[in-house]
């Protein structure tokens, strides 16, 4: 009775905050447009002057003879987009990759085949890389579109990894999907494929593997079943958490995870399967990326080429060549995606089944995982980007027990798209990644955050300064979710719905949806697509576009352009300002108004109580003191045990500095300080040590008297405790090791006291190779 009490003041609450932010986002969202206007209008009263009628006739003679050549011209670009469509699909539809390549291993002839194809990237020419680097595998996303988006131009996720000198492999697919193919086929041919790359490099570390937006959780999934053959992980843009997205009352909400819910389920995906005879247009998917941004769909994006048709053309239609390439998906790999991920967001909850038994458990990553996010992402909002590990993990202290580091990079405002298409984020966030990924590796188990900040040197050129900071899981939640994720309870029922819906609709709509439907009949109508109709019905197959190429080659030899500062331009530029605001105003008020009727629907006392449910049971095992944790229990029952290894371990902890930005060059100097005395350091991989180290930052966090105290049962051993003293003595004689603070100074005293000895003058430092494992990147 308590239970249900709570959640109807839940729901209510629920109910009356999401009504009070549907009024203040209409409010903004006019007040939004308002704003636009006025600074148009502004910016046009600033540009205008009184003139003569004469000058004024001269202006706009000027101007239609520009805006009639650009016309031409603007619908020529078109027609040229329309050719590349044409020809795109010719060709079979080829990866976009900027590129040469080299097939290494095809899926399609794997027992279990698959679309799916590794390539080894061909370093340009003038560009050299060496086999013993760490190399990198990308797997771009199949969500309609076809791949090669991660290596679309030179400043590009490609480009910045082979610059420094890393062997590239990319994960490609192909059009069509394999007959019977599913997503766990890909995921064990990607397994293959990464195990390939591995053996291929014998000498280097674990290849590094980076996941863009679906690719994410590909990779996740990947390096969670083969965690021997992957290094560490870099999802961008990745949504591993699909029921977050709430970021503030005030703020835009992102409409794609209310999308689930407003369709009933999942039955969506099915039925259009069942009428493409089995497969999952890719084009739909596009459709819907594209109805996001109304404004950007229909005009700006058009305007802005029509503004700069002189010059856009080439970027236009390279980024057009890999929008209108649609891809298919087989109808059980979409139930699959919708079923497990969009609606029931089952990945992180270690609830996706493999095929060779057991669950997906994305704890068992033994690897550094990098994880890059955009607060101006409204596909992949930060939520569902950062949320899983909240999911996955009970606390911070979970993490570093099993020996995790997680990194989050966090973009002020680049889209979904520029998160892998930007040349400037490639050449700042991708290159700096590359860069830093030995020292991340380096890194004691925790969360931390990466900054990454510009510099100017005195030459002009543009640098960059990296520091890591260490975070609270249960902070970054709190401050990136509103309603403490009290919003996600309604997505409860929206699986519970979706799973009767699907039921339903499999035995009484499905069959008579397939009985007049097949795959002559789906592929004689996907031209018809609005998607590619646009596209091939203003190509030279239309023949009443017959005069414009010659006419738009007279309008080239013969053009006169206006300045921007014209006058009509002005004019013009305001007009366009009023089209996109007015589209960005039906957006925002279509936008609050899904959210509304979402929790109408599904913000009610039965979904929370559904919800409350599944808390309270989890709660019936939850553990309020954090020294009750098996994790946190265990590492203190082994206080006085591990050796030399742990006594290295808690000396850094007992050390370190806490609660400030550690900057990259710091961690730099304490890399080479490790190099310089090897061989007083434990020589283990890195993810044995990091497990060591996380349980000794537990020890010393809970127990920080005894855990200093037990130094000299660590050290019982004499010739233990002589390596560990000459190594101290190095430590605090090294004049290229940073500069100690009073605390640290003061700790390692305490150190030297329960060992009953006093610091002696410095020793000699002996230098040896590192272990691939340790130091190659």
């Amino acid at each position: 009775m308590k239970e249900n009490i709570l959640s109807m003041v839940d729901s209510v609450e629920l109910t009356n905050r999401i009504s009070n932010i549907y009024r203040k986002r209409t409010e903004k969202a006019q007040e939004r447009f308002s704003t636009r206007m006025r600074e148009a209008i502004k910016n046009y009263d600033s540009q205008s002057h009184v003139k003569s009628p004469w000058e004024v006739w001269g202006d706009w003679l000027q101007f239609a003879t520009d805006a009639s050549q650009r016309s031409i011209l603007f619908w020529d670009i078109l027609r040229e987009r329309g050719n590349v469509f044409v020809e795109h699909e010719r060709e079979g539809k080829p990866p976009v990759l900027h590129f040469d390549y080299e097939i290494v291993a095809d899926g399609r002839g794997f027992k279990r085949p698959v679309n799916y194809a590794l390539v080894r990237i061909i370093p340009p020419e003038g560009v050299k890389v060496d086999a013993k680097r760490r190399p990198y595998v990308i797997i771009d996303p199949r969500a309609g579109h076809g791949p090669g988006i991660g290596g679309f131009k030179d400043d590009s996720q490609v480009g910045v990894a082979l610059e420094d000198g890393h062997p590239v492999y990319f994960v490609i697919f192909f059009p069509e999907p394999e007959p019977g193919q599913t997503l766990l086929d890909v995921c064990n041919a990607e397994r293959k494929f990464i195990h390939e790359v591995h053996e291929r490099h014998p000498d280097s570390a674990a290849p590094v593997v980076v996941g863009n937006c679906q690719g994410g959780w590909a990779a996740m999934m990947l390096a969670s079943s083969a965690p021997e053959d992957t290094g560490p992980i870099v999802i961008n843009g990745a949504p591993m958490s699909y029921w977050g997205g709430a970021w503030s009352d005030d703020e835009g909400d992102n409409p794609m995870r209310y999308t689930g819910g407003l369709m009933g389920g999942s039955w969506g995906a099915s039925f259009a399967s069942d009428l493409g005879g089995g497969k999952f247009d890719g084009a739909d998917l596009v459709q819907n990326f594209e109805n996001l941004n109304p404004a950007n769909t229909f005009w700006d994006k058009y305007y802005n080429l029509f503004t700069k048709v002189d010059t856009e053309r080439e970027r236009f239609l390279e980024f057009e060549r890999w929008w209108g390439g649609f891809y298919m998906l087989n109808q059980s790999e979409m139930e699959w995606i919708v079923q497990n991920l969009f609606v029931g967001n089952k990945l992180a909850a270690g609830g996706v089944q493999q095929s060779q038994g057991g669950y997906f458990d994305l704890r068992s990553i033994r690897s550094p995982i990098i994880v890059f996010a955009s607060m101006g992402d409204n596909i992949t909002p930060p939520q569902q980007a950062f949320n899983w590990i909240a999911d996955l993990y009970g606390s911070t202290e979970e993490i570093k027990a099993r020996g995790q580091v997680i990194v989050g990079l966090l973009h002020e405002e680049v889209g979904h798209l520029g998160i892998f298409v930007s040349g400037g984020v490639a050449r700042k966030e991708h290159k700096q990644i590359v860069s830093v990924l030995k020292t991340i590796e380096a890194l004691p188990p925790g969360l931390w955050g990466m900054d990454i900040h510009e510099t100017k040197g005195k030459d002009g050129h543009t640098g960059y300064d990296v520091s890591f900071e260490e975070h609270k899981l249960e902070d970054i939640v709190k401050q990136m979710n509103r309603f403490h994720r009290e919003d996600e309870k309604a997505f409860e029922a929206v699986s519970a719905i979706a799973s009767f819906n699907q039921q339903a609709y499999d035995l009484f709509v499905s069959p008579l949806v397939r009985a007049f439907s097949n795959e002559s009949i789906a592929e004689a109508m996907r031209p018809f697509h609005p998607m590619r109709m646009q596209r091939w019905a203003i190509s030279d197959l239309n023949p009443a576009l017959w005069w414009l190429k010659p006419v738009a080659e007279m309008v080239k030899n013969a053009r006169q352009p206006v300045a921007d500062s014209h006058p009509a331009r002005q004019a013009g530029e305001l007009l366009s300002e009023e089209v996109s605001a007015s589209l960005d105003l039906y957006r925002d008020l279509r936008d609050a108004t899904s959210e509304a009727m979402f929790f109408a629907v599904y913000g009610n006392i039965f979904s929370f109580h559904m919800a409350d449910q599944r808390e309270a049971e989890a709660q019936a095992t939850a553990i309020e003191d954090p020294r009750d944790l098996p994790w946190v229990m265990e590492a203190l029952l082994n206080i006085d045990k591990g050796g030399y290894h742990a006594a290295i371990a808690r000396t850094a902890v007992l050390v370190k500095r806490k609660g400030v930005p550690i900057p990259l060059s710091r961690i730099e100097l304490k890399d080479s300080f490790v190099e310089r005395n090897a061989d007083l350091l434990p020589d283990m991989p890195w993810n044995e040590w990091r497990l060591i180290r996380g349980r000794q930052d537990l020890i010393v966090q809970f127990e920080p008297e005894r855990a200093l105290e037990a130094m000299s049962t660590l050290l019982s051993d004499e010739g233990d405790r002589t390596r560990y003293l000459t190594l101290l003595e190095r430590l605090v004689s090294d004049p290229d090791f940073p500069g100690l603070e009073k605390k640290q100074t003061e700790m390692l005293e305490r150190i030297f006291e329960v060992l009953g000895e006093k610091p002696k003058g410095p020793a000699p430092v002996k230098k040896r190779a590192r272990r691939a494992t340790r130091t190659r990147a």
